[in-house]
């Protein structure tokens, strides 16, 4: 590689990793205060819980129903089409929502435009396009550092968000939210820099996967026992936070704590999940990353077990959200590893799409069902219990996957 050449590749690695976490803080950080909206919106449009719940359960199935036609579309094509129409169909849904006098309205801006957005500017066309413009030395810590800025989002979008709603109305802190949006257009411009002729991969990273089809690459992830398992635990990651976004500000109001609380506790988890995700990226470079998804799972439903067992207070509910902060999105760096070990890069954003619509069903519970639980009950009761026990479940499933590369990456590395 001459000297020109290796200017080019440095300008755009710095490019596609400012670029992806800028769309991430951006995206992220709006996506995971919308729990905080529940009751304001509920009580001005006189719709249900249960209503509202639905249309981000919708959300998240049609992010994760659509996320590998999104990824297959950059595979091919490039990330750059892809992130921007997806910032301006979140700006779409932001609108169509504001306007919202009943659920059929929430469902299209808040479910369909936002869901089809989020498949667009989320992890795993971020991670996807980072992951190829760095080293494997480097990859799990980069990956790591960029899943961070989606919490550094939250940590900043929720206090807006709830600060706006006690003082202008939810309509308002709905306008400071296409404002973002605004900002997430440069990061989705830059996150594509490695689209097109002038992108360079860095040597030898793209080898072993020259001459491979998508048919090949399905064909490779169905039969791979590891990769299966992977994606079925991936199921309760999606459960376990959404219901934690969606459900935490109803949950600490039926509990008679202050609607401020629920702010500090998103924004707590961001910061702390900010912390997180490159700490747990850094270890998945060192250590056996199936076992750091398996921990992650079991210790989430531990943390669950110990904050519901009792009346939440403000202290409690800060250290439980620093604690589920720190196993957060940490996730996504490791699942984003793990399949590049196994399957290599050409097809990162397919297959991870595939594992992530997994996620998304258990996104889809999360949301929905624990707003079923609550009209039917009053209270969370059995659906936090229902979280801890699959929770554990899929921890203890996912410290034994297969971890072994396909048969052609091995013959690659031979």
């Amino acid at each position: 590689m001459t000297e020109s050449s290796q200017k080019i590749s440095q300008r755009q690695m710095y490019s596609v990793l400012i670029g992806a976490s800028l769309m991430l803080t951006m995206s992220m950080g709006m996506r995971q205060s919308f729990g905080l909206f529940v009751l304001p919106v509920t009580q001005d449009i006189g719709v249900s819980v249960a209503d509202f719940t639905l249309a981000l359960a919708l959300q998240n199935i049609i992010w994760g129903a659509t996320q590998p036609l999104t990824g297959a579309v950059a595979d091919k094509f490039g990330v750059r089409t892809i992130t921007l129409l997806g910032s301006i169909l979140f700006a779409a849904g932001l609108a169509v929502t504001m306007v919202a006098t009943g659920p059929v309205m929430l469902i299209v801006g808040m479910g369909v435009l936002i869901g089809l957005a989020m498949s667009c500017v989320s992890l795993s066309l971020a991670l996807a396009a980072s992951a190829k413009v760095v080293s494997v030395a480097r990859r799990s810590v980069t990956l790591g550092a960029v899943s961070s800025a989606g919490s550094i989002g939250s940590f900043l979008a929720a206090p807006l968000a709830q600060g706006l709603i006690v003082s202008q109305g939810w309509h308002i802190a709905m306008v400071s939210f296409l404002i973002l949006c605004v900002f997430m257009l440069p990061g989705a411009y830059f996150a594509g820099a490695g689209d097109g002729k002038a992108a360079r991969p860095l040597p030898g990273a793209m080898d072993r996967d020259a001459g491979l089809s998508l048919k090949s690459a399905l064909h490779e992830a169905a039969h791979h026992k590891g990769f299966v398992t992977m994606a079925i635990a991936f199921f309760v990651c999606g459960l376990q936070l959404v219901f934690i976004t969606t459900h935490l500000p109803a949950y600490l109001d039926l509990c008679g704590q202050s609607p401020s609380l629920s702010a500090t506790a998103l924004a707590t988890i961001g910061g702390f999940n900010a912390i997180g995700c490159y700490v747990l990226g850094w270890m998945g470079g060192k250590l056996p990353k199936q076992y750091l998804l398996g921990s992650v799972y079991i210790l989430r439903s531990l943390f669950i077990v110990v904050y519901f067992s009792s009346a939440p207070t403000p202290t409690s509910t800060v250290v439980f959200a620093a604690a589920m902060g720190m196993l957060w999105l940490g996730t996504a760096p490791l699942v984003s590893g793990l399949i590049a070990h196994i399957f290599g890069l050409r097809y990162m954003a397919t297959l991870s799409g595939i594992a992530f619509f997994s996620h998304q069903a258990g996104s889809f519970v999360g949301a929905w069902g624990g707003g079923l639980i609550f009209d039917a009950m009053g209270n969370y009761d059995m659906a936090w219990e229902i979280g801890v026990a699959i929770g554990l479940s899929a921890g203890i499933a996912q410290m034994f996957m297969q971890t072994q590369p396909t048969t052609r990456m091995a013959a690659a590395a031979a």
